[in-house]
């Protein structure tokens, strides 16, 4: 195909979009990740208006990154990927990945199916709901499904749950704890109090959970700024830590490696995320690559959003393991 006819491409066009509308660069650095002139982009842009595939969101059967998904979700056994394109000059963990994300919910709830969601917190489920349209969803339900810290407030628990609720119109319930109990608190005589227990029941009713992950690393808020001051990331790594979810620490096989700490976890139990019908992790970065492969081995995500980059990274991961991952279709 002609260099013109692949430009001309609906496939193009959208990346092109993708880049300007969800991601913010300008036409000229838009034109410098894709190799293009600035001209191309600027027609790519206008014929995108006139084809109808931009209002004020991209409308596109098309996605950017269409083999890059297929071979994810063949290789990791996986329901669905959506891949984001991102600047690699200027790599940004979070912002094209929450435009994925806010793309994706957009889609699921306009079909009605879900009635309530859980919700992990981060910076990049906060990218997602900056990027949303306001919507109206009043029979929806967003529940926090993790306890928070004193920090990070705009990404913690009640900044994610009520932010989401906000921009869809829908209601919240807060999961009002920290995220980690205090030496000697007898965590089931904490829950037993009836605002947990009735929210703790929430649980068992969600469709779908959006969920986080990060590595043992300074990268990782919880690990720099959450942790008990008992445990430290030396431990964790000792342990066979790779990274967590939504608290839990897991290593390359997804298995707990400390329990004594998920113990003292205040949130969703992992064994009831893998009965939710939708399990969508938003996650990019290559220092999240391990632990993404881990939370899809463990039966945690069967719709994963991430970027192109850290697709590429996983591919490696995944193809490189032996056996083959669960799920996977390879032989």
């Amino acid at each position: 195909m002609a260099r013109e006819q692949i430009e001309d491409s609906v496939t193009f066009i959208t990346e092109v979009c993708w880049h300007y509308y969800m991601n913010g660069n300008t036409q000229a650095e838009v034109a410098r990740m894709m190799g293009v002139t600035r001209l191309r982009v600027n027609q790519a842009i206008q014929k995108a208006k006139a084809l109808g595939l931009v209002h004020v969101q991209i409308d596109s059967p098309f996605t950017t990154r269409m083999e890059l998904q297929q071979e994810l979700q063949k290789v990791y056994g996986i329901e669905k990927a959506l891949v984001a394109p991102v600047d690699r000059d200027n790599y940004d963990f979070h912002g094209p990945v929450g435009s994925g994300l806010a793309n994706y919910l957009t889609e699921r709830l306009r079909s009605g199916e879900w009635k309530t969601f859980g919700v992990s917190w981060g910076l990049t489920l906060d990218s997602a709901i900056r990027r949303l349209q306001r919507q109206s969803h009043p029979q929806l339900e967003v529940v926090s499904i993790l306890g928070g810290t004193p920090h990070g407030s705009s990404f913690n628990s009640f900044g994610i749950a009520s932010g989401f609720a906000d921009v869809l119109g829908a209601n919240y319930s807060i999961l009002t704890a920290p995220i980690y109990l205090s030496e000697g608190i007898d965590r089931d005589l904490f829950l037993s109090q009836d605002v947990l227990r009735t929210h703790f029941d929430k649980f068992d009713r969600l469709d779908a959970v959006l969920l986080t992950c990060s590595n043992v690393s300074s990268k990782s808020f919880l690990v720099s700024n959450g942790l008990p001051a008992s445990l430290t990331p030396r431990k964790l790594k000792e342990a066979g830590a790779i990274g967590d979810v939504l608290g839990r620490f897991l290593d390359s096989d997804g298995k707990s490696v400390l329990p004594y700490v998920d113990d003292h976890t205040i949130g969703m139990p992992l064994e009831a995320v893998e009965a939710v019908p939708e399990k969508i992790m938003a996650a990019a970065g290559p220092h999240k690559v391990e632990i993404i492969a881990a939370a899809i081995k463990r039966g945690l995500v069967n719709t994963l959003v991430t970027d192109d980059l850290t697709a590429e990274l996983l591919l490696e991961h995944g193809k490189s393991a032996t056996p083959p991952l669960p799920g996977s279709t390879e032989a």
